[in-house]
């Protein structure tokens, strides 16, 4: 999927860098073999990942993709590898993550990697 988005500030002055593509959340799912629903629980707070990285595409009336820019993929993969460096923050990082409470339990039946 390819988003095209140049946009500059003018009132600021500054050029922000352009994006040139997106990728779904459950194609990140798929490239970090990471559980989709987990990332659609991290992700569905946009506060969780820097400003810009989330990208919304909507894909009719009612209906949008979630999407991630290079950064944004970056900086989920590495906020999960953090997390996973022991099994207590792991915990700690699904229950501060994640609201649904049979995620959390699936996610946790599965080994730290």
């Amino acid at each position: 999927m390819e988003l095209v988005a140049a946009r500059q500030n003018l009132r600021r002055g500054s050029l922000m860098a352009t994006i040139t593509y997106v990728r779904t959340i459950k194609y990140v799912a798929e490239i970090l073999e990471e559980d989709v629903e987990l990332l659609q629980a991290i992700v569905s707070n946009d506060d969780n990942l820097s400003y810009g990285n989330i990208i919304s595409v909507h894909t009719g009336d009612d209906e949008s993709v979630t999407a991630l820019t290079d950064d944004g993929m970056e900086e989920l993969e590495q906020m999960l590898s953090h997390a996973r460096h022991s099994t207590n923050e792991w915990n700690d990082f699904l229950d501060s993550f994640v609201d649904d409470k049979e995620l959390i339990a699936r996610i946790k039946a599965k080994s730290l990697r």
